[in-house]
């Protein structure tokens, strides 16, 4: 057994490991998200004129098309070569674009060439975000005892909302000590040096991560697969079909609560960004606090009952807790509490769910091309459309589509088989 996580995971957790793989995807997520948070202050930096937010969100949404492109290739290369190297890449990816932003020369500086570089380095971004979230996922779910895989997959979103929260408590310092007008002109920038600097202390700990057994065990099997790709849409169309469904609402939960409702809420309803930020902040802190206690419920009364919970009770509350989002801190705490708890119970389990749905020799692959090409559509999209639909007044049909994807993603969670106990193929 490479690292024997299996089996002395039996009997206690492998914190060191654990936390070896979930800060690197911390700081994949903290660079990710910190431009959705701060991009009402950088957007004229790089961009002319009134529909300068609109085209730093269009540059997010096209990033996100390159994600199924990096869950291919990234994804193959870890079924390929393993998942602890192509975690590196990834990271090393995702710091270096953050860094390039963070030093990035204005529009007034050299033209349109700083937006094409920021553009270059979003791409950059998006590619190793493809990969990560496959990897990593897979890494947990192969790791974990099949006891345990629920609790051991928490660990994937404790560090994805640690991150979150970091960057919206800087956010929160920012405004809170910062001026408007400092803010445009220098300090929308420390967010992404700092992600920079971050990502240089998570390759050091990602180098000391060994290989899963699951992995050695099937190289062979990966390697002899001629067309992977089509290979899951021909021996495996229900898995492919489910991860989509499933992933459709859990992407439009993540970027509505976490990226597109901090600007809708500012620009579109009047918000003052202190209380945005620091509502959003306690609800992060609730979010990081319940992974592992529902994780653990998933081992125990299985992953399908929380997601039938999850996707039904968003179709029928959304809608109402639109209503909310508007002046007055309690409002906005009420709104990110309930949306982020809820969503709690998809987070807690989901590389467990999606690595269940593959063979080890496509795990990466599948996952890495399925759920990017997924989220490229429904998460990348989500911040755009919402501030479009916002500059016609027509923001309510934004929280009606989510009901429906809701709707939709209920009916596709009944067809999953329960998994809790099994053992991975």
């Amino acid at each position: 057994m490479s690292q024997g996580t299996a089996t002395t995971g039996e009997s206690r957790l492998p914190l060191r490991t654990l936390v070896a793989a979930s800060i690197g995807n911390a700081v994949e997520w903290y660079d990710w998200t910190v431009y959705t948070a701060f991009s009402v202050y950088f957007a004229h930096a790089f961009f002319p004129g009134e529909l300068a937010l609109i085209n730093t969100l269009a540059t997010f949404a096209l990033a996100f098309f390159f994600r199924p492109l990096g869950g291919w290739l990234l994804g193959r290369f870890a079924d390929l070569r393993g998942r602890k190297t192509a975690m590196l890449v990834t990271i090393s990816l995702m710091a270096g674009g953050s860094l390039v932003i963070g030093l990035l020369p204005t529009f007034d500086t050299i033209g349109w060439a700083a937006a094409i570089l920021l553009v270059l380095a979003r791409v950059s971004q998006g590619l190793s975000l493809g990969g990560e979230v496959s990897n990593a996922s897979a890494y947990l779910a192969e790791i974990a005892p099949s006891a345990k895989r629920g609790r051991y997959s928490a660990f994937f979103y404790i560090s994805t909302g640690s991150a979150l929260l970091i960057a919206s408590l800087l956010g929160y310092v920012l405004t809170a000590l910062l001026t408007k007008e400092q803010l445009t002109e220098y300090g929308w920038r420390i967010p992404f040096l700092i992600g920079g600097v971050l990502g240089l202390a998570g390759i050091w700990l990602r180098r000391t991560l060994e290989e899963t057994e699951q992995f050695e065990e099937n190289q062979v099997k990966a390697k002899a697969l001629k067309n992977p790709l089509w290979t899951t849409l021909t021996q495996h169309p229900k898995a492919v079909g489910q991860l989509v469904g499933f992933s459709m609402l859990s992407t439009l939960c993540y970027y509505t609560f976490f990226s597109a409702l901090t600007p809708f809420a500012v620009n579109s309803r009047g918000a003052d960004a202190t209380d945005v930020f620091l509502a959003l902040s306690i609800a992060t802190a609730l979010f990081i606090a319940l992974q592992y206690p529902v994780g653990a419920l998933s081992d125990r009364f299985g992953r399908k009952p929380q997601l039938l919970i999850w996707s039904a009770a968003t179709a029928i509350l959304i809608v109402p807790l639109s209503s909310l989002v508007r002046p007055g801190f309690g409002n906005l705490l009420v709104v990110f509490c309930v949306g982020i708890t809820l969503y709690t119970a998809m987070t807690s389990i989901a590389p467990a769910i999606m690595s269940e749905l593959f063979p080890t020799e496509l795990r990466g692959l599948g996952i890495g091309a399925w759920y990017n090409l997924t989220v490229a559509i429904f998460g990348g999209t989500a911040p755009l459309v919402i501030q479009t639909l916002a500059r016609y007044e027509l923001s309510s049909l934004f929280f009606w589509y989510i009901a429906v994807g809701a709707a939709i993603a209920f009916f596709v969670i009944r067809t999953l088989p329960e998994t809790k106990g099994t053992e991975l193929r």
